[in-house]
This record gives C-alpha cells, sequence and structure tokens, in this order.
C-alpha cells in the first residue's frame, strides 16, 4: 500500500487543488509533507513489490525518490510566499503535484515501460508550468521544451522496444522488461540489440537530463519558467531522467558490456563540461547561467557513471547535491527577481544575497560544501583508472566554469545599482527553503550521514562500482 500511496496521495491531491485555488500554497505544504513522511516510511522498511514486480523500490529508486521529494516540500514552503506575490492561476498547484506523482512512479516503477510512461508524464505536468507568464517567449520556451523533450522520449520509447526484442522469447516465470528479469537473465539477452537498447535509451533520456548537444531547451525553459519550478526541473526532473540512463546502464553491466556503455557515457560527459564552459562566460541572466550550469552538472553525473568503481558512488552523491544546490540556487535567483534588483543583491535584499554568495561557492565545488566532495571522488576515479588527461581536462572545464560564473554572479551581488533602494523586507517563507537547502549542501561537505551513506553504497554497488 505504501508504494501505491507515494503516486495516487500526490495525484489526488492535484485534483483536490483545483477546486481549492485559495488555498494553494498551503494544499502544497500538507500534500508534500505527507509524501516525505511516506519516503521516511521506506527508509525504515523496503515495502514489498506491487503489481507482479511492477512497482518496486530498491537503492537507486529510493535515492531519486528521496531526492525528489524533500525538494518538493522546500519548493511547496517556497510557493507559500511565491503565491502571495504573484498569480499562480487555478492549475498552478495542480500541475506540481501532478509532477510529484509522475516523478514517484519513476522511481518506483522497475519495469522500463511504466518508467517511460512515468518520464512522459513529468513532460506533460511541466509544460503548464513553463508557459506561467503566457507571453510570446514563454510560449517559445515551452514549445521548444515539448519538441525536443517528445523527440527524446520517442527514442527512449525505441530503445525500450530493442530492449524488449533482446529479452526474447521469454522462458516459465520471467516477467517482460522488468528490472530483475533483466538482470537475472543478463547473459541470454541479445548483444545486438541489448547494445542498440542502450544507445538509445542513452540519448532519449540524455535528452530530459540535459546533455549536450541535446540541451538546447535548457536555457530557455529554466529562463522562462517560474524560479520555484526551474528548481524542481534542474533538482527532480533531472534525477529522474538520470534513473532512466542509470536503468539501462544497470542491465549492461549485468549483461557484461560495461566497456561498451563506458565510451558513450565519457563522451556525453566531456562534450556537456566543453559546452558549459563556453557558454557561462558572458551570461547576463541568471537563470541561463543556471542552465549551463546544470549541463555540467549532468555532465559530470554521466562522466563518474561512466568511469566506474568509485566514479559510480560519486555520481549517486554528486546527484543528493546538484538537487540542493540547483534548487538553493534558483530560490535565491527567484527572489532576487522578485525584488526586481538586477544588481547590488546583499544591499537590496541582504539575506537572498547571502543565500545566492553560498550558492556561488557550493556551485562551483568549493570547500566545505558537498559538491567539493562529489567532485572529487568522481575525480578520484578518473585517476584512479588511469584517465589522466580525461582528469586534466575536467579540471581545466571546472575552472573556466567556476570563472564564469563567479564573474556574473558577484557582479549581480556587488555590483553598482544605478537606482539604489533601501533594504527589502523578506518574506521567510521565501528564505526558509533555500537556507535549508544550504544548511544541507554543507552537511554533506562536512559528514554524510550513515544511513544515506549506506543507501548511496547499494545503489552504487547495483551499477558496478564500489564505495570508497
Amino acid at each position: 500500500m505504501l508504494l501505491a500511496a507515494l503516486v495516487l496521495i500526490p495525484a489526488l491531491g492535484a485534483v483536490g487543488a483545483y477546486g481549492r485555488p485559495a488555498r494553494h500554497g498551503l494544499w502544497l505544504v500538507s500534500m508534500a509533507g505527507v509524501h516525505l513522511a511516506l519516503v521516511a516510511g521506506a527508509w525504515i522498511a523496503l515495502p514489498a513489490p506491487i503489481l507482479d514486480g511492477w512497482i518496486a523500490l530498491d537503492a537507486l529508486g529510493l535515492v531519486v525518490l528521496t531526492v525528489v521529494s524533500t525538494l518538493f516540500l522546500v519548493v511547496a514552503t517556497y510557493a507559500v510566499g511565491y503565491l502571495r506575490r504573484e498569480r499562480g492561476g487555478r492549475g498552478f498547484a495542480s500541475w506540481l503535484l501532478a509532477f510529484l506523482a509522475a516523478a514517484s512512479l519513476v522511481a518506483e516503477s522497475h519495469h522500463l515501460a511504466l518508467l517511460w510512461v512515468g518520464m512522459e508524464g513529468t513532460t506533460l505536468a511541466l509544460a503548464p508550468l513553463i508557459f506561467h507568464r503566457r507571453d510570446r517567449r514563454s510560449l517559445e520556451a515551452v514549445w521548444k521544451y515539448l519538441v525536443i523533450s517528445s523527440v527524446g522520449i520517442a527514442l527512449a520509447l525505441l530503445g525500450t522496444f530493442f530492449l524488449a526484442t533482446a529479452q526474447g522469447d521469454l522462458g516459465p516465470g520471467n516477467r517482460p522488461l522488468v528490472l530483475e528479469d533483466l538482470v537475472a537473465g543478463a547473459a541470454q539477452l541479445h548483444p545486438a540489440w541489448l547494445k542498440a537498447a542502450f544507445v538509445f535509451l542513452l540519448v532519449g533520456y540524455g535528452t530530459k537530463l540535459g546533455l549536450a548537444p541535446m540541451h538546447t531547451w535548457k536555457p530557455d525553459t529554466y529562463g522562462e519558467a517560474p524560479a520555484l519550478v526551474s528548481a524542481l526541473m534542474a533538482g527532480g526532473l533531472t534525477s529522474c531522467a538520470f534513473l532512466g540512463i542509470a536503468r539501462a546502464t544497470e542491465v549492461v553491466t549485468a549483461a557484461g558490456l560495461v566497456s561498451f556503455a563506458r565510451p558513450p557515457l565519457l563522451a556525453f560527459g566531456l562534450l556537456s563540461l566543453v559546452v558549459a564552459a563556453a557558454f557561462v562566460i558572458g551570461q547576463s541572466d541568471i537563470k541561463r547561467l543556471l542552465a549551463y550550469s546544470s549541463v555540467e552538472h549532468v555532465g559530470l553525473l554521466v562522466l563518474g557513471l561512466g568511469i566506474g568503481g568509485v566514479g559510480t558512488y560519486g555520481s549517486m552523491l554528486h546527484l543528493v547535491n546538484n538537487a540542493m544546490v540547483k534548487g538553493l540556487l534558483f530560490l535565491a535567483a527567484g527572489n532576487a527577481a522578485l525584488i526586481a534588483s538586477p544588481r547590488g543583491l546583499l544591499r537590496a535584499a541582504p539575506a537572498s544575497g547571502a543565500l545566492l554568495l553560498i550558492g556561488l561557492f557550493a556551485v562551483t565545488g568549493s570547500p566545505p560544501f558537498g559538491m567539493f566532495l562529489s567532485e572529487l571522488t568522481i575525480l578520484r576515479a578518473v585517476l584512479g583508472g588511469g584517465h589522466v588527461w580525461i582528469a586534466a581536462a575536467v579540471l581545466a572545464l571546472l575552472a573556466l566554469i567556476f570563472i564564469g560564473i563567479a564573474s556574473m554572479m558577484l557582479e549581480l551581488l556587488y555590483g553598482p545599482n544605478p537606482a539604489p533602494a533601501p533594504a527589502a523586507r523578506e518574506s521567510r517563507w521565501l528564505l526558509f527553503g533555500p537556507a535549508v537547502l544550504a544548511l544541507g549542501a554543507l552537511v554533506l561537505g562536512v559528514a554524510i550521514p550513515g544511513p544515506l551513506q549506506h543507501l548511496l553504497s547499494q545503489a552504487a554497488g547495483a551499477l558496478g562500482g564500489s564505495t570508497p
């Protein structure tokens, strides 16, 4: 019942939210709190699979589910303050909760066709939220998002078909496209069809993830969507898309074809870092800057997955750090937009400015924040695998990205404002969520809690990785 409730409660909450637009913020917080409480119950004891194993929860799925649920609660608290300043529209909370339901389905799906359905659900739920402002630029952004995402999800569907073909005629007791049966019978999967499936799933879900060169929807979409929606996409949608790639990698690894999977993962990872480094330089819009920063970090995610070993653990840790830090930055940037302060944010809104400054150091992998630890773990794996040139290239690209992000954000924080105004009164609802995420990013850089470390180790082990 717990597994079903994790999907059904936000889905029913989406229906209920449509009938009470005046209380959207508090309704979101209550639904998000219930959902996170259910996730906490799954941490205590993993629930038994349901629907003949189509719906189940393992360590990898629980990591993604926890990330999405925690980030959604933070976004929900932010929405209370946001909706007091901006009109949300009747369906605003409904579409947010629909996204939570679809993302929960992705995390719980052990039938890979059902996982595809959940990913398509996240696409459809977010589209109306991107079109929130209903102007020409938001219309262009949502169409670009839908068209490119549709191509990606179509490729992922073809990859799912190829995977079913690789499974071939099923013996007694084998279930089509169920993860456990795919892994257990990986040696009997048809190698050529399995390789084709992996390529299509990587490109398809990589489009949703925002890997270069399939990233072109990100800058416009993140730039035009409300800040809380951008935060949910950069942390939650990214985690779901990475799970799709990780599931494909899990099957390929079990089939002994990891040597085939690593080169494209490394290539997409490095290309994403190159594109991010090229485009963060000279950016003048904070949300577009963060979009290219997101391209950088998804590149690091697949790079660690491609290196394998300790790098896989680094990717899982980076998944958690990325969600927290991107949520922090987008919400803090949203505060800057709400007070209409293009420069001198530390003077105009000291608390939001301080949070954005913390986010700057966190997102660039500076100690003592969690991203420093996860990036260091991935780099250690790269060097440990003998890939010295890859490590050198990654370090050089990270340095360029640091310069690009720091120059733009420091101008926003400290630059002269042509029309200075007294410090604005900042809503606690708009500060609480980013402050919690900033604290979380700091905690993970100092000491990873034992239960989380154990779960990350289990998730990395399922992908053929190891713990440092």
